[in-house]
């Protein structure tokens, strides 16, 4: 991290590599969109990278990286809904079988998580795939913790009624 602070190039790229991954599925799972979730996760290594200098070392860097990328996730998805609103035609989507988030989570929960509204698909996410405690969200998300749990525990009974649903 100080190094990454110093400026050094290297040092940033194994900040990059380490958090890559996880940002976008971050990114992925809130947007639901592949290019976008993309995007997203760039954006916001950009932001943190700017935001070094003034980061304090004494605090966890991933609480504060998801935390750019979920709230900029959750601007998308409120965005695009919007464009849907009015009318504006959605990007497409990638076919099914190209899903470059990997097979590590399958498309029935994808596809119940894809339901949910962003601020309750973010928790989970952070919390069940990403493994950031309540307390990490509630700091990552500048949310109370009990608004943080709240919202774990509504998700999580969208979910399964959702999946229920599903099976039936």
């Amino acid at each position: 991290m100080r190094a990454a602070q110093a400026g050094s190039e290297e040092a940033v790229e194994a900040l990059f590599a380490r958090h890559w991954q996880d940002a976008y599925r971050a990114a992925y799972l809130i947007a639901r969109d592949a290019a976008a979730a993309e995007d997203i996760a760039q954006e916001a290594f950009l932001a943190t990278v700017r935001a070094l200098p003034r980061f304090d070392r004494r605090r966890p860097l991933r609480p504060w990286l998801h935390r750019i990328v979920v709230n900029r996730a959750i601007d998308w998805t409120r965005a695009r809904t919007l464009r849907q609103e009015v009318g504006i035609e959605q990007v497409p989507e990638l076919p099914a079988g190209e899903d470059t988030a990997g097979d590590w989570l399958e498309g029935a929960m994808v596809g119940a998580l894809a339901r949910l509204g962003p601020e309750h698909r973010a928790v989970l996410v952070l919390r069940y795939l990403l493994e950031l405690t309540p307390g990490e969200i509630a700091q990552a998300l500048d949310l109370p913790r009990g608004t943080v749990n709240s919202r774990l525990r509504r998700g999580l009974d969208a979910l399964g009624a959702t999946l229920d649903e599903d099976a039936s």
